[in-house]
């Protein structure tokens, strides 16, 4: 066969295969081998008995109908190894997989066959038959995959040995089996043959060894056999029409078939005489027979020589015929293919084609053909370029020129350089079929991040993107864009390493009968596909796409031919001057969070091929290599070359066509090309996760990134046909119709792949852990068996959008189904399901032409909502609603009204649920206004109250019931009220306020046509209970947000009273809880006509709530009332407090009880303060009706119904108010009690103040204070309670206490009550400065100047205070010495002495009688003797005065008494020397007193007598 080769095709990477779970089992010891270990022999085999794996292997094993395909890898890093998979077409990627670890290593083999129909089957279906390099052979008896969980060791009784060294120590060569038979070669070209299936090697014909024995052989037996025939090179087992034959390969290019029922030999013929000189045999493949041919197709691959490694692959066709005798016979040697570059990895063969594996890539050629064109070879494409290429790392897509065209797209916003350039290589990453767990796995561990592969199938893109981001900051690299590029530069390198080593391609699968292929990688899968139209270009095969789609572009004639032609090498030109690198900025531009349009996008590139080169100042080139540097210098040369090549290819364009409106049309008809087709056929089938379908979507997306690009590239051409209009003599009706036509068009068909894209490539999120619609359908609640594993494959970074659309659609691309879904799908239907794929997803499931695509992309966003793809959404919906937008610019596409209200109404939806679940701060603040303005536009359309009424109600959202017939205005007023709900459900307050406000304008329009023709129309309540709703609604919202005044206003504005109070009374409730009750009292709310209603719903609540609240109540009301000037009810609710402080507060310790009573007295004091306010005629309030109610914490909201109990206690407290008033007497009395009780509690004393009726008794506080040492809050309570004799009891009483402290020995009466056992407060107690101001205490540290202190302070108000005193110290201790100043005081009384002992209540006369009765008889005679002289010895300028009549006076009884006394003393012979002593001593006073009252009597009835 000729040399020649064609690109048909590329691989398709399957979904799911890079991601096995992997079920560990291992087996035991051989029998010979554990005997060996327990016997201490270490010593290993003479020689290996199969040669060692030099390479990975892999195969397939297909069994059943409909047929199951196991697929089975042994990797040479892990010889004891074998990994096993079970696939079906008609399901996705299996999940799990068997590894199985042998005790030895393997031989490359292994071979799968479904049991016969008998008992075990049930449990054990399959059998797998494996051989070691040290020869045994194992058979294991095999459930289904996904019965088996990892355990340490393989069930016994499931596995059975069998050592082959035992009947024949000959090296073995080869393995092959068939169902119960295993057949193996050996080194000296013997063949064996053993019925594993048998299980007893001891049983007749175990074993067979396959021989001749014919003619001389059998007579001379064993000696005369001698070696005829080479080392067994391969053997191949299959079956002619039910009979199974081994075809055998020696090294001598001798084949031999023979039949393993009979053991004879049917065909021996040698091949070196057909084959070229200098090549040995290496392999042998040979196809499946067909019943409907004769001919067998085989093939042998030879090679040079070692060192040359030149293999070429010689095919042969083997004519049998059955009758009473198989006949073989081989035909003529057919062209030989060969292997220029690249080595062979395995043939397969079918009836009419070669199959070829090589590592470079695969192509099939036709066997039996002649025709030149079918004799080239047909390549596919692996993997490795397509990764090469999406990671940067090929020659034709060089990440630097990526680096540099980013600053100059991001000149004007810079900040968003580092976000884009990372973005753009993760994506990258993720790409479908470039993603790969263990590669990703590897690659990370180079970076010392430890992950499983469990964890790494977790993460979400947004949680690989931040551990990307993690590996920057551990690399020390700083967050600019140069260390970034050279991050993702170096990881990406690292990665495409890992990725070629672990998915190096090892094995084909070939399905005769639809043609499928299937490449079986390391660690993947793969099938084929053909190759598009448009990939054809891209591969630079322009002629071929040209001549390919002639008759599909209509292009009339040889003319029209050339110039698309030329064009399309214009475009190339271009596309290959920009580099491939501008395509993925396009993209990433187009679906990422940045701010920049795909018109930027342009903008930019078309200046980049104008000009060369960007400004140096973008880009810190200082900080690149050398290499950089030089790449800049040569891509500014190569874009001036291509600047001047350009403008001279277009002048010869235009001179070829004659005008430019044959090359737009050239260019219009290329680009009816790159629309998405529509087909014309419902797909009505349902979808499950199949390998196809996860072929399918890979394969689209490498279809869609090709017509992407494609695309992009034309729009670039005709916008660089633009600006250089002028210099290629362009008219301006083709400016025109470029501008208006061509650019409109190619912008619809770069949405429209890119969406495409977009949703095919795209990692699912995961459902919010709020989102309780997605939380609903993952219980699979009713659903399908098929529906139910693909909810758990949400946001894994395999799981594209795309799969999403396809299992919640009832679709299916028929392609896929034409021959049978048991099969994998073959190249050419793949490419077609693909088609059918791309115009679904655009045009939607419909046979009807007409359909509008944008009611097609409207469910399609519809599903993805539902499934909680909210970003996925909204970006598809955002690209469909900039090409509306765009459309209506240049055309005017106004039909489209309803759908365009679906679309607004679906995108706010997205918004919305973002806001909710994905966005914090600024960002979930600009979602929600997105949402609303996306809501209003909803409502907006002509059409919208009947498109919007067909929305499925499963996106989570409420359903919007109304009937379509309603007025505009109904309509608005439904939805707006439907917005609003939504938005309060997800806590958005403001945006619901603007909604209900918007509602507002609406009910007057709405209900003045409910009684019109809109007979439809559900608005059954009045205009007046609608607003009322919704200003409570526009209220509760505005409340959200802490705009008080706001919510006032709305109060104010509410038509419905009901609801109005029902606000008022919410309004003070959360001003209560909220601490902003001031706002009240500030004069900023207009209490227009609420006034007393606010002080109605203040007072209620105060009522309702504890005394003890913050804030309180009480206090506001107070200042509500004082703000109004209402001096009275001020008073009258702060006195209310006061009184619910002193009966409802429970004391806790002495520091809460001072706050407590300085609370008191600050309330009483305010009451006090307002009423003096007041007219003295009115400074009165009623006393607060004490409510015998238990009050409980937490009040209900409305206000309880008032009891017959309540009713009757309140016409009570009428009549007492009839009878009695608090006024400011009152008030300050109560004032000074408190302050009392304020003073006792600083002290930590307790006071009971409460008497018998449960009054207070002021005299029982000031024995507290007394004995507290109070005295200043003593006499200020004395003298405000009592009056006159009262008041001088008091006094004598307090003084007698006082004077009690003063005697070391005193006997109180007060000790008997008033003595309470206090506890000190914990906390250090500081009482207020006020408090110390008001009640100084007295200078000096004894009892004796305190008591000497306030009887001078307070004698004013009772004369007899010192006598008091002194009685009380002289009865207390009789042997007391009175203070000087106690006696002076009675001496002072009257100054004056001439008159002897007179003067006030406590004057000498009453010392003396003081002494006299107390026994201090020389105190007495000494103070009358005192007396008596001072009398004697007046002044002359008082003589007058002592000689007029009843001018002096002396106590005489007082005097008789103390004679007495002293007489009596002597009698009793008690103190006799003293008592004789001052009773001469008073007996010689009396007697010169006596004498001198003679002289002045004398003297006064002589100067009577003149």
């Amino acid at each position: 066969m000729g040399s020649r080769s064609t690109l048909v095709g590329v691989e398709v990477p399957i979904t799911g295969s890079d991601s096995v779970k992997w079920h560990e089992l291992s087996l035991p010891l051989p029998v010979s081998r554990s005997n060996a270990i327990s016997s201490g022999s270490s010593s290993p085999p003479p020689w290996p008995q199969f040669p060692p794996l030099t390479d990975d292997c892999a195969s397939c094993c297909v069994v059943g109908d409909p047929p199951l395909y196991f697929i089975w890898r042994i990797h040479k890093t892990h010889p004891n190894v074998l990994e096993l998979l079970e696939l079906s077409a008609e399901s996705e990627f299996p999940k799990i997989g068997l590894r199985i670890t042998f005790p030895d290593s393997l031989s490359s083999f292994a071979h799968i066959h479904q049991n016969q129909q008998d008992g075990s089957t049930l449990t054990n279906p399959y059998t797998l038959y494996v051989l070691t390099v040290s020869g045994v052979a194992y058979l294991i008896k095999l459930r289904t995959i996904s019965a088996y969980s990892s355990t340490s060791v393989f069930p016994g009784d499931e596995l059975f040995q069998f050592d082959l060294t035992s009947y024949s120590n000959a090296p073995i060569t080869s393995v092959a089996a068939s169902a119960g038979c295993l057949v193996v070669g050996r080194n000296d070209g013997s063949i064996a043959c053993f019925r594993l299936s048998l299980l007893n090697h001891a049983v007749p014909g175990f074993v067979n060894e396959l021989r001749d024995d014919s003619g001389i052989n059998r007579l001379w037996g064993f000696m005369s056999r001698g070696r005829t025939v080479g080392t067994v090179l391969d053997l191949v087992i299959r079956e002619l029409h039910g009979v199974p034959f081994v075809f055998v390969l020696h090294s001598n290019g001798v084949i031999q078939i023979w039949d393993l029922l009979s053991h004879n030999k049917i065909f021996s013929q040698g091949m070196n005489v057909q084959n070229p000189e200098g090549t040995t045999a290496v392999r042998l493949w040979v196809s499946e027979a067909n019943n409907q041919s004769d001919r067998i197709p085989l093939a042998i691959l030879r090679r040079k020589s070692q060192e040359c490694s030149t293999e070429m692959i010689c095919v042969y066709s083997l004519h049998y015929g059955l009758g009473d005798r198989t006949t073989l016979s081989l035909g003529p040697l057919l062209p030989s293919i060969p292997l220029e570059e690249g080595r062979c990895l395995d043939v397969k063969l079918s009836s009419d084609r070669i199959w070829i594996i090589k590592d470079n890539g695969l192509a099939f050629h036709y066997i039996f053909h002649t025709d030149i064109d079918v004799k080239e070879a047909h390549c596919y494409a692996l993997q490795e370029d397509f990764v090469a290429e999406q990671l940067f790392l090929n020659a034709e897509l060089s990440s630097d020129d990526l680096l540099w065209m980013i600053h100059s797209i991001f000149s004007s916003s810079k900040e968003q350089i580092v976000p884009f350039i990372f973005s753009t290589f993760l994506r990258r990453l993720l790409l479908p079929g470039v993603l790969h767990c263990n590669v990703l796995r590897l690659t990370l561990l180079d970076y010392n991040k430890q992950w499983t592969e469990t964890e790494l199938q977790s993460l979400t893109f947004d949680g690989l993107k931040k551990e990307i981001g993690s590996l920057v900051d551990d690399e020390g690299l700083g967050r600019t864009s140069v260390s970034i590029y050279y991050f993702w530069k170096n990881f990406f390198g690292r990665y495409f390493s890992h990725w070629c080593k672990n998915n190096t391609p090892c094995g084909l699968l070939i399905q005769p009968l639809t043609g499928g292929v299937v490449l079986i990688r390391k660690d993947s899968m793969s099938l084929f596909r053909n190759m598009a139209n448009i990939e054809l270009m891209a591969e630079g095969c322009l002629q071929e796409f040209v001549d390919l789609l002639k008759p599909e572009l209509g292009l009339s004639g040889d003319g029209e031919h050339a110039i698309l032609l030329e064009v399309l090498k214009c475009v190339t030109s271009m596309s290959q001057s920009l580099g491939k690198t501008a395509s993925a900025i396009l993209y990433e531009g187009l679906v990422s969070k940045s701010n920049i349009s795909l018109e930027d996008v342009v903008s930019q590139l078309l200046k980049i091929l104008q000009t060369g080169c960007i400004p140096s100042s973008l880009v810190p080139f200082s900080d690149l290599s050398a290499d950089f540097d030089l790449g800049k210098e040569s891509n500014h040369k190569n874009l001036r070359k291509f600047s001047v090549n350009m403008i001279l290819s277009l002048h010869a364009l235009s001179r070829k066509a004659n005008s430019w409106g044959k090359v737009l049309n050239a260019i219009e008809s290329y680009i009816q090309f790159l629309v998405p087709h529509k087909i014309l056929q419902s797909l009505d089938t349902e979808e499950s996760l199949k390998i196809g379908t996860a072929a399918m979507v890979q394969a689209t997306s490498q279809v869609a990134q090709a017509m992407l690009v494609s695309a992009l590239e034309i729009l670039l051409f005709v916008k660089y046909l633009l600006n250089l209009s002028g210099k290629i003599n362009m008219l301006h009706a083709d400016i025109s119709r470029i501008q208006l036509e061509l650019v409109p068009m190619i912008q619809d068909i770069v949405s429209e792949w890119l969406i495409i894209y977009f949703l095919v490539t795209t990692p699912s999120e995961s459902p919010g852990i709020e989102d309780f619609s997605c939380q609903l359908s993952s219980l699979h609640i009713d659903s399908k068996n098929g529906r139910r594993s693909w909810h758990d494959k949400f946001g894994k970074l395999d799981f594209t959008l795309a799969f999403i659309l396809l299992m919640s659609n009832q679709t299916s691309s028929q392609d896929l189904n034409h021959h049978s879904s048991h099969y994998f799908p073959n190249p050419r239907d793949l490419i077609s399901a693909v088609q059918h794929f791309t115009g679904w997803i655009i045009w939607g499931n419909t046979t009807v032409e007409s359909n509008s695509p944008l009611r097609h992309y409207a469910e399609l966003g519809l599903t993805l909502l539902r499934h909680g793809q909210y970003y996925a959404a909204e970006c598809l919906l955002s690209v469909v609603e900039a090409n509306i937008q765009r459309e209506k610019i240049f055309r005017s596409l106004q039909e489209n009204d309803g759908d365009w209200c679906v679309l607004q109404h679906l995108l706010g939806c997205c918004l919305l649920a973002q806001a909710r679940f994905g966005f914090p701060g600024i960002l979930k603040e600009r979602k929600i206004y997105e949402a609303i303005r996306c809501f209003f536009r909803a409502s907006s359309g002509e059409l919208a109250s009947k498109t919007l009424q067909a929305l499925s109600h499963d996106t989570g959202l409420p359903p919007l019931c109304l009937d379509d017939s309603v007025s505009s205005a109904a309509w608005k007023l439904h939805y707006y009220q439907w917005a609003m709900q939504i938005l309060e459900q997800y806590n958005f307050s403001e945006g619901a306020c603007q909604f209900a406000l918007a509602a507002l304008e609406q009910v007057d329009e709405a209900m003045s046509r409910r009684d019109g023709s809109h007979v439809g129309c559900t608005l059954d309540e009045s205009a007046v209970t609608i607003k009322g709703r919704l200003w409570s609604n526009v209220f509760k919202f505005t409340l959200d947000l802490n705009r008080f005044h706001d919510a006032y206003c709305t109060i104010i504005s509410n038509p419905d009273e009901e609801s109005k109070q029902i606000c008022l009374r919410r309004f003070i409730i959360v001003l209560y809880e909220l601490g902003a009750m001031k706002i009240l009292c500030d004069g900023t709310l207009p209490f227009t006509g609420l006034a007393d209603k606010i002080e109605r719903e203040l007072a209620w609540k105060a009522e309702r709530t504890t005394i003890t609240a913050q804030p309180n109540l009480y206090k506001l009301l107070y200042a509500f009332e004082m703000h109004r000037q209402n001096w009275q009810r001020a008073a009258s609710y702060i006195y209310e407090y006061s009184v619910r402080l002193k009966n409802e507060v429970v004391i806790t310790d002495h520091q809460h009880l001072s706050r407590l009573l300085q609370e008191r007295m600050n309330s009483i004091s305010a009451a006090i303060n307002a009423l003096h306010l007041v007219n003295p005629e009115y400074a009165w309030i009623e006393p607060p009706f004490e409510k015998n109610l238990n009050r409980i914490e937490g009040y209900p909201h409305k206000r309880a119904k008032k009891t017959e109990m309540e009713h009757l206690a309140h016409d009570h407290a009428l009549s007492r108010k009839e009878q009695s008033y608090i006024d400011l007497d009152k008030l300050q009395d109560q004032f000074v009690l408190t302050s009392a009780e304020y003073t006792l509690s600083l002290a930590n004393i307790e006071s009971r103040s409460t008497g018998k009726a449960g009054r207070e008794d002021p005299s029982l506080l000031v024995s507290i204070l007394v004995q507290a040492n109070l005295y200043d809050m003593a006499f200020t309570i004395i003298l405000k309670y009592y009056k006159g004799s009262a008041l001088r009891r008091e006094l004598e009483r307090i003084f007698s206490a006082m004077s009690l402290k003063c005697c070391p020995n005193k006997i109180s009466s007060y000790t008997e009550r008033n003595q309470l056992v206090l506890i000190p407060s914990e906390e250090k107690f500081q009482s207020s400065p006020e408090m110390g101001s008001m009640y100084q205490q007295p200078n000096g540290n004894s009892h004796w100047a305190t008591l000497e202190f306030y009887i001078r302070k307070y004698k004013v108000f009772h004369a007899g205070l010192p006598v008091n005193v002194a009685e009380t110290l002289l009865r207390t201790d009789p042997h007391i010495e009175l203070p000087l100043w106690l006696v002076q005081m009675f001496k002072d009384a009257r100054q004056d002495r001439t008159f002897g002992m007179t003067g006030q209540e406590s004057n000498a006369a009453a010392l003396l009688r003081l002494y006299v009765d107390c026994g201090r008889h020389m105190e007495a005679v000494n103070l009358l003797v005192e007396y008596i002289d001072s009398f004697a010895t007046v002044r002359p300028s008082n003589l007058l005065n002592r000689k007029k009549p009843f001018a002096a006076w002396f106590p005489y009884s007082t005097i008789e008494l103390l004679w007495c006394r002293l007489e009596d003393s002597i009698t009793s012979d008690r103190m006799i020397d003293q008592s004789e002593k001052l009773k001469r001593l008073l007996h010689g006073a009396l007697h010169s007193y006596l004498r001198l009252l003679k002289v002045d009597n004398d003297d006064a009835l002589a100067a009577a007598g003149r």
